[in-house]
C-alpha cells in the first residue's frame, strides 16, 4: 500500500499552510487549473469553441484523478502531465477533446501550474512575513532603549540596545518581504508549444493570434505575460530562489540571535512555549528558532540546484528542467515552515532586560573601554590613551577588580566622574535614534 510523505522527518513543514499548498494535491489542482485556462484562453482569442473551454473547466475536477496513478504513469514520458492529459481527454466529451492541451507541450503546463503553486505559497508566507515584522515591529519599539551586550567575534564588545537588535531583525524581514513581493508579481506563464515557437498555435490563425494567445492564457491565470517562451531561459526560477533563499537566510539571522542568548547561562530571551525533551524533564528548548535554522542551513543547497539549471541546453533541455521540481517544491516548504514558525516565535518571543543588565557588568567596565579611550584621547592623545586603557584593562582582568577602580588614579581622568563613564547603559551610542529611524520603514 502506499504511504505518502506526511511530514516525519520535516517538523519545520508539518502542520504549515504552504505544506498544504505545495502538496502532490496542489500540484495537481495546478496543473487542472493549467490546462482548463489553456482552453479558455483558446475559445477567447477564437482558436477554440467556447463550449470546448467551459467542458474542459468542468472536467479539471481534481477529484476524478489519482494522483499515485498519475505519478506512476509519469515514469514512461518522464513528467506527469502526459497521463494527466490522457485523463483528462477521456473525461471530456469527444466534441472538446481536441481542445485539451491543444498546440502546448508538457513543459508549458508544468512550468504554468510550478508558477501558479509558487504564487499561490508566496501568498500565505507574506502573510506569515507580515506577523512577523509587526511583533518585532512592538519589540523594537518597547525595547528602543532596553541596554545589552554587544557582542562580535562572540565576545563582549560594546553596548548596543535590544531595540535597535529587534529592529534589525525586522528590517531583514521586511527585504525578504520586497523581494517576495517583486518575484511573485513576476512569475509567468509557459507558453511556447514544442520548441518555443508557438508554431502549432498559429498554424491556422496567423502569427497575431499566437501572440496574444500568450496574453490571453496569463489572464486566465493571473500570472505575468513573459515577452519569450522559457523553457530553457529560466530566470524566473533563478529568481524565485534566490528570493526564497534569502528569505530563509533573514530569518535565520534572527534565529541564531534567539538560540545564543536563549543558553541557559544567558538567559536574556525565551521562546513563548519551549520544546521538551525526550530524556530531560526539564528542559525547554528554543524549538521554532531550531526549526528555522534548519531551514536556513538546506534552502541554499536547494536554490543551488535551481541555479545550476539554468545551463539548458537547445531549445528543451534534458535534465536540467526535471531537477528543478522537487528542490523548488522543498524551497517553498521549507521557507514557508519557516515563515510560520518566525511568526509563531516573534509573538511569543520573552526578553529579560534584568538579565541584559546584569550581562552588561560582567566585565567591570571594560565593555565601554573603547568611551574611555575617547575621552583620554582628547586629554592625552591617541597613543597614549590606547597605552593606558590596554594597560588598564589588563590588570582589571588579572585582578578582577572593575576598571573605574583601576583608573581612578590616572591624570587622564582627573575630575572626571568614572562611574558615569563605565556606566554601560549610557554607553549606546545612536540606537535609540537608528531604532526610531528603522521604524519609519513601513
Amino acid at each position: 500500500m502506499h504511504e505518502s510523505d506526511a511530514g516525519l522527518l520535516a517538523p519545520g513543514r508539518a502542520g504549515s499552510a504552504a505544506e498544504t499548498a505545495t502538496g502532490d494535491g496542489a500540484f495537481l489542482r495546478a496543473l487542472l487549473d493549467a490546462e482548463a485556462a489553456l482552453t479558455r484562453a483558446q475559445a477567447a482569442a477564437g482558436l477554440a469553441p467556447a463550449e470546448a473551454g467551459r467542458a474542459v473547466t468542468a472536467a479539471a475536477d481534481p477529484g476524478r484523478f489519482d494522483v499515485r496513478e498519475l505519478a506512476l504513469r509519469a515514469r514512461s514520458g518522464g513528467n506527469p502531465v502526459i497521463p494527466l492529459v490522457a485523463a483528462l481527454s477521456a473525461a471530456v466529451d469527444k466534441d472538446a477533446r481536441p481542445y485539451v492541451h491543444r498546440g502546448a507541450t508538457s513543459q508549458d503546463i508544468l512550468d504554468t501550474a510550478a508558477m501558479l503553486v509558487a504564487s499561490r505559497t508566496l501568498a500565505l508566507v507574506l502573510d506569515d512575513l507580515g506577523r512577523t515584522a509587526g511583533s518585532l515591529e512592538r519589540l523594537a519599539a518597547e525595547h528602543r532603549d532596553t541596554p545589552m551586550p554587544g557582542r562580535t567575534l562572540t565576545q563582549h564588545a560594546v553596548p548596543t540596545t535590544f531595540g535597535l537588535k529587534a529592529a534589525g531583525w525586522r528590517a531583514l524581514v521586511l527585504d525578504a518581504r520586497d523581494r517576495l513581493r517583486a518575484v511573485r508579481a513576476t512569475l509567468p506563464v509557459q507558453l511556447g508549444g514544442a520548441a518555443g515557437t508557438l508554431a502549432a498555435f498559429t498554424a491556422d490563425a496567423g502569427d497575431a493570434a499566437g501572440l496574444a494567445l500568450v496574453g490571453a492564457y496569463a489572464r486566465e491565470l493571473g500570472l505575468a505575460e513573459p515577452p519569450l517562451p522559457w523553457h530553457t531561459l529560466r530566470t524566473p526560477v533563478a529568481d524565485l530562489a534566490g528570493a526564497l533563499a534569502f528569505t530563509a537566510g533573514a530569518l535565520g539571522k534572527a534565529a541564531a540571535d534567539v538560540l545564543t542568548l536563549s543558553r541557559t547561562e544567558i538567559a536574556e530571551l525565551a521562546e513563548g512555549s519551549g520544546g521538551g525533551s525526550s530524556a530531560m524533564p526539564h528542559k525547554a528548548n528554543p524549538v521554532r528558532a531550531t526549526l528555522i535554522a534548519a531551514a536556513a542551513r538546506r534552502a541554499p543547497g536547494q536554490a543551488a540546484t535551481l541555479y545550476a539549471s539554468l545551463a539548458a541546453e537547445d531549445e528543451r533541455p534534458a535534465g536540467a528542467w526535471h531537477a528543478e521540481w522537487e528542490p523548488l517544491r522543498d524551497l517553498l516548504r521549507l521557507v514557508g515552515g519557516a515563515a510560520r514558525d518566525a511568526a509563531e516565535l516573534t509573538e511569543g518571543l520573552r526578553v529579560f532586560p534584568s538579565a541584559m543588565r546584569s550581562h552588561l557588568g560582567l566585565t567591570g567596565g571594560l565593555i565601554v573601554s573603547e568611551r574611555l579611550a575617547a575621552v583620554a584621547a582628547g586629554r592625552v592623545g591617541p597613543a597614549r590613551a590606547k597605552e593606558i586603557l590596554t594597560e588598564a584593562a589588563g590588570r582589571a582582568r588579572e585582578e578582577g577588580r572593575p576598571l573605574a577602580e583601576i583608573l581612578a588614579g590616572e591624570a587622564a581622568f582627573d575630575g572626571l566622574d568614572l562611574t558615569e563613564l563605565t556606566d554601560p547603559a549610557r554607553y549606546t551610542g545612536c540606537a535609540g535614534p537608528l531604532t526610531d529611524r528603522a521604524l519609519e520603514r513601513r
